[in-house]
């Protein structure tokens, strides 16, 4: 389902991420990479999937609940999991220039501890990302302003 999701990001021009959130074994909420058609930099997969799931079991404490997602989420996106005492997180492809776990010297002193597992089909994950950005390459525009980082 995930996947699903980051194919729908993928066709919109977003960079292709998903997210499901998943409370006692049933799908509480799908979101996935919205940040440019949204003009919102939060707008990231897994931020948008907690929000959708505090609505939905009307609490910003998600205690119960087991986040998927497609690639290893950013320092905000862990961060926004620590304080809102996710259960678990599970992602399929690494990001290590971006993801979480090159920032977590000091994990130990966090708060609260996520169980983590990755590498869940990260094949087809990482494919999907790699499949955006060869075809992106060489499109960019050098643009500054409210339009910057906008493919042409």
């Amino acid at each position: 389902m995930a996947i699903k999701e980051a194919e729908k990001a993928y066709k919109k021009g977003e960079v292709p991420v998903g997210a499901v959130a998943v409370m006692n074994g049933k799908i509480v909420a799908k979101a996935h990479n919205s940040p440019i058609s949204l003009k919102d930099p939060t707008a990231h997969a897994e931020v948008l999937v907690m929000r959708k799931a505090g609505k939905k079991i009307g609490n910003y404490r998600l205690e119960n609940l087991t986040i998927y997602t497609t690639l290893e989420p950013c320092i905000m996106c862990y961060g926004a999991m620590v304080n809102s005492r996710i259960k678990e997180l599970v992602f399929g492809a690494d990001d290590p220039k971006g993801g979480f776990r090159i920032f977590l010297a000091n994990e130990k002193r966090l708060n609260h501890k996520i169980k983590i597992e990755s590498g869940i089909l990260s094949e087809e994950c990482s494919e999907i990302l790699k499949r955006f950005f060869n075809e992106r390459r060489g499109t960019e525009v050098v643009i500054t302003g409210p339009t910057r980082n906008r493919l042409s």
